[in-house]
């Protein structure tokens, strides 16, 4: 047993160095949101941005650090900002999903956002939680190590965040390049919202489209060294493969959790997802494309077949520039519906260092969630254009359609006990257990039920959950983002989960540890968190259209022990309803 004297030293040493690290520690402030002409595909709109930059600002910090960041809406439409990835360890308040963890920011008013980060390194990023408005209001988040820590690998050359977002502009005059116009012209008819017509890298769709050359964007690079591209999923509704000329990429971090690294020369990235992959400049000193395109799983769904470029440009250190003349060499990218390089490149990613993950072997909670499209029949008087026009396009977690409350945000209605706004009797299981991936799902099967429910999880539990894709309209791979946390993928694969041959699939040993995942088409994927982050959070689509259609449900997390295991009183500029 230790003696006082050397307990007391341990206790002076600890603190000391707390404080050291407190001291590294910095608060970064800054401020957002505004109204900017922007002009793409030769024309000139007004669209949301960040201080007037599309995408908007990268905001660096280092792990341990705080970000303050005063939300001053200065546009025409309701906004709230999602960090997306941060756990918000006790800061729910900060998290941003409109109505459930804050009533939206109006415009002319503010809110200050606060949140320490705490034990999350690598590429997160953030983005409106509100309407559409992420189509144009998003940027990277990068964490890098704290002082005198260095990254798993070895230090890159430079560091380039990739941003694969969409462009708005459409010849259509319903859209008039505003994405909140295309939203509500689908939740007014039920119908499927319309494409867009460009993905775009840094803003830029690239020098396929017209008026888009000059303006490609373009990376820099110097013959044999290693850069680090930071690759983030921002587009609404598309999941994308992204791959470089002549050049392998290793992977070494997604969703701010480092991985083993493993080579590829295909990235698949859903929406909301984010890879590190480190590449090195070991070709003829010219000019490559970057290039991504659509994974599309769905049956008979429409989407935006255009492919859009970056140009990595060499500098060949001689006396002549062969500049913007040489067309850059062109990489191999998947068939849009090639399903098996989307599976394989899941399949590569582990967790790297076994003795230090906390994987469970016996969970608490153990839950099915199946997950799928639907419709709701007319209703006499209403415009419907959903599947015969004669419905209106729904989606579901267990048959329930999740409805978003108006007079309260869930959060808010949780801490105060203010009854009316939500149940916590989400269910375990889908309420009828069917043939989940046949080809043909009764009628009787589609129509789910509108409601708010949650579901209750006592603090410190760990839940195992199985999310099963389902067929009903068409099956498709759902991008399924849990707020507040990051879960280790235990298993994937196709068909219908079977809880007796499947669970020898577990990978008890180096899981992937993401926040966002991507459910195979006609397939099931089981993760594993322990809810030790009191709040309500979100699980959701992040397909954008889907979450809209009512394909979310959220998890009450309730306070633990003492103050250190309870949620944070709001601010007091908590924006209210």
């Amino acid at each position: 047993m230790a003696s006082p004297s050397s307990s007391r030293l341990l206790v002076l040493l600890l603190s000391c160095l707390a404080l050291a690290l407190l001291a590294n520690a910095k608060v970064h402030h800054h401020e957002f949101v505004q109204e900017t002409p922007v002009k793409r595909l030769c024309n000139t709109h007004n669209i949301i941005t960040v201080n007037g930059q599309f995408p908007g600002p990268t905001l660096e910090v280092r792990e341990g650090d705080t970000l303050v960041v005063n939300v001053v809406n200065r546009a025409q439409y309701n906004v709230t900002i999602h960090w997306h990835g941060i756990r918000q360890l006790r800061t729910g308040w900060a998290d941003g999903p409109e109505f459930v963890t804050q009533c939206p920011i109006k415009p002319g008013g503010s809110y200050k956002y606060r949140f320490t980060i705490e034990g999350q390194e690598g590429t997160l990023w953030w983005h409106a939680h509100s309407s559409w408005l992420r189509a144009t209001v998003y940027g990277a988040l990068i964490i890098r190590p704290r002082e005198n820590k260095s990254y798993p690998f070895e230090k890159p050359s430079r560091e380039v965040p990739v941003i694969l977002g969409l462009h708005c502009a459409t010849p259509w005059e319903w859209w008039n390049a505003n994405p909140i116009d295309v939203i509500r012209e689908a939740q007014r008819t039920g119908g499927a919202p319309n494409v867009s017509d460009a993905f775009t890298i840094n803003g830029q769709p690239g020098d396929f489209f017209n008026c888009s050359q000059k303006e490609t964007t373009a990376i820099p690079v110097k013959a044999g060294e290693t850069a680090l591209l930071r690759f983030i999923n921002a587009a609404l509704n598309h999941e994308l493969f992204v791959s470089i000329a002549q050049h392998k990429m290793t992977v070494v971090a997604t969703d701010a959790s480092y991985t083993k690294p493993f080579t590829t020369s295909v990235l698949m990235l859903g929406p909301g997802q984010t890879t590190d992959v480190l590449v090195t400049m070991d070709q003829a000193p010219t000019r490559y494309y970057i290039a991504a395109r659509a994974y599309v799983s769905g049956q008979n769904v429409g989407f935006d077949n255009t492919t859009t470029t970056a140009v990595i440009e060499y500098d060949c250190g001689c006396a002549s520039d062969f500049g913007p003349k040489i067309q850059p060499a062109f990489p191999t990218l998947p068939a849009f519906n090639d399903t098996a390089a989307a599976t394989a490149f899941a399949a590569g990613i582990k967790s790297p260092d076994a003795d230090g993950l906390k994987v469970h072997k016996d969970a608490d909670e153990h839950l099915f969630f199946t997950v799928g499209l639907g419709v709701f029949n007319c209703k006499p008087g209403q415009l419907c254009a959903g599947p015969n026009n004669n419905s209106r396009f729904a989606a579901s977690i267990n048959n329930h359609s999740f409805v978003f409350p108006k007079t309260d945000s869930l959060l808010h209605a949780h801490y105060y006990k203010i009854p009316g706004v939500f149940t916590t009797d989400f269910p375990a299981y889908p309420p009828v257990q069917f043939d989940y991936t046949a080809q043909n799902v009764s009628q009787a099967l589609w129509q789910p039920v509108p409601g708010t429910k949650l579901y209750p999880l006592r603090y410190g539990s760990v839940v195992q959950l199985v999310l099963q894709d389902t067929s009903i309209l068409t099956p498709e791979n759902h991008p399924m983002h849990l707020h507040g946390y990051d879960f280790f993928i235990l298993a994937q694969g196709f068909g219908n989960f079977d809880p007796k041959k499947d669970v020898e699939k577990f990978n008890y040993v180096d899981p992937p540890q993401r926040n966002t995942i991507g459910v195979p088409v006609n397939g099931w994927a089981v993760i594993q968190f322990v809810a030790d982050n009191p709040g309500v959070w979100l699980l959701h689509c992040h397909l954008d259209v889907h979450i809209t259609w009512g394909l979310a449900m959220a998890f009450v997390v309730e306070d633990g022990y003492g103050e250190l295991q309870s949620l944070e009183p709001p601010p007091v500029d908590l924006p209210m309803c």
